[in-house]
Order: structure tokens, then sequence, then C-alpha cells
């Protein structure tokens, strides 16, 4: 088992896809951390404002009992935030894997200083952007 963990994500309309990252990062390390990102950085990335401030996201995380600390997440750089927080391992959903050039740098980097990435597979039944576009349609 790994010590310290680290996932990050929105967590915009908290759903079943969320609570299984958590719970699935937790049984494989003794202390998870989970960055959320700010509302600025979700701005800056995907164009628009999460639905939820990020002060009430990370009020809903915080209290979700596999969660052992939560920081903000300012930036997409996982180098930078393992430098601040000295994780053993970080937990990413599968359809990062082999995703883009910049992940597959950072996968590089994380080799060369023994950070393991475990990839959990994607909820595809469940997704905020999903029930985002329901509620809009009502």
């Amino acid at each position: 088992m790994h010590k310290i963990g680290y996932t990050t994500g929105v967590f915009d309309l908290f759903h079943i896809g969320h609570l299984n990252i958590l719970r699935r990062a937790k049984e494989n390390c003794g202390y998870l951390i989970v960055g959320i990102s700010t509302d600025e950085l979700v701005q800056s990335y995907k164009n628009k404002a999460p639905v939820i401030p990020y002060i009430e996201r990370k009020a809903i995380v915080e209290a979700i009992r596999y969660v052992d600390k939560v920081v903000p997440q300012e930036t997409l750089d996982k180098i930078e935030a393992h430098s601040r927080l000295n994780f053993d391992v970080l937990f990413q959903g599968d359809d990062w894997k082999n995703n883009s050039p910049v992940f597959l740098e950072t996968e590089k980097r994380f080799r060369e200083i023994g950070v393991e990435i475990v990839y959990f597979p994607y909820t595809n039944s469940t997704s905020s952007t999903l029930l985002t576009d329901v509620l809009q349609k009502i």
C-alpha cells in the first residue's frame, strides 16, 4: 500500500463517479490528498465556470470519509503539485492515459522520481457534463 496518495478534479455536481475514485484511491493509500480545481483554473481550460463554486465543492469533498486533506488545484501541473505535497502515488481517471503529450511527459517524470500513477476506469454512465446538459434542458 502507498503512504500518501493524490488525486484531483473539479468535483462539480458531485456524483457516484467522484465517490468511486475517492473510495478506490483511499483503498490504495494510507493518507489521501485531494486537489480541487479552483474556479479560475476551470475557467482557464474549460472556458466555463463550474456550476458549484470552489468553496462549496471543497466543503463537499472535505466531508467525505475517504479524504484526509483537500488543497486547491491552481494549475494542472502534477509535477509542481508533487514538489509541494510529496505524494508517492497519483490516482487518475483512465481517460487521461495516453491522452496528451503533457501527461505522457508527467508519466515519464514521475517514473524517474519513483511516483506511481494508478489509473481508475472512467465512469461513463455519469459525468458532471452530462448532468449539466440535463439540467440545462429543464
